[in-house]
């Protein structure tokens, strides 16, 4: 699929994983809505790139649905990205064995709600506007790339919600592929491991603590870059013969228990 023309959406392209791609798609002539929460990044990559930010809580069907008819604006909608993520780590049980301190269960659902149900908001709707394009070669419409991790295979102690969230977006992989084969559009997820973005933070202490990180990465001996992860967004998005695969992008990394 030429990416040359379109209009895609970005869900968490303000920074980090999200704004690698959202340059990267720029750059091959795509025109790029960029979703995130905070508007003073979304702004800047937005301008930066020729596209436009639109505020939106991925879960909020209502702010989605104007993100989508913003891309309708900018061209065909064909491409969708969702990057946007977040992360809690809780034990299950509490030290003192009360039951008070046990893994809070609104945090359990928060996580779930912006990581599981929010990507499949996304995709709901995106598809919707997908469906209404005109059909390209093969009566290919457009492509989806979900945002997994390697959490949902290798899941840390303390992970119980991130994981659950991204075993779930792998989960849908499938299904949603093939629900969605009817109107041409392809579904493929990636599940990145141990990427080197702000997350982490910067200073003396933040690359000692990401030089301690890389410890189980396979080869190379290095965290991953935001470009990296881009770089296989694209292809996914690109490669009309790609579809329904959950793919790690990881450097080879199994992460231990803790």
């Amino acid at each position: 699929m030429d990416l040359n023309g379109i209009s895609a959406i970005v869900t968490g392209g303000a920074s980090g994983l999200g704004e690698a791609t959202v340059r990267l798609l720029a750059s091959r002539g795509a025109k790029v809505v960029v979703v995130d929460m905070n508007p003073e990044k979304g702004e800047a990559v937005a301008k930066d790139t020729g596209g436009v930010f639109a505020q939106a809580d991925v879960a909020n069907p209502e702010q989605v649905i104007a993100a989508v008819e913003a891309a309708k604006e900018l061209g065909p909608l064909r491409a969708l990205v969702t990057a946007a993520g977040i992360g809690w780590a809780t034990r299950t049980v509490g030290r003192d064995g009360q039951y008070d301190s046990a893994h809070d269960l609104d945090i359990f659902k928060k996580v779930l709600e912006v990581n599981l149900v929010g990507t499949f908001n996304c995709i709901r709707l995106a598809a919707t506007a997908m469906s209404q394009t005109d059909p390209l070669a093969h009566n290919e419409r457009g492509a989806v790339v979900t945002v997994a991790s390697v959490a949902a295979f290798d899941g840390q102690i303390g992970q119980a919600s991130y994981s659950a969230s991204k075993g779930g977006v792998v989960g849908m992989t499938l299904p949603v592929a093939r629900d969605l084969s009817a109107i041409g559009v392809r579904v493929n997820c990636i599940a990145p491991g141990l990427i080197d973005t702000p997350i982490y933070g910067k200073g003396e202490g933040s690359e000692a603590f990401k030089d301690k990180l890389k410890r189980d990465v396979l080869f190379p001996d290095r965290l991953g870059t935001a470009d990296e992860f881009a770089s296989m967004a694209i292809e996914l998005l690109s490669n009309s013969y790609m579809n329904a695969e959950t793919i790690r992008v990881d450097g080879g990394v199994r992460m231990p228990p803790k």
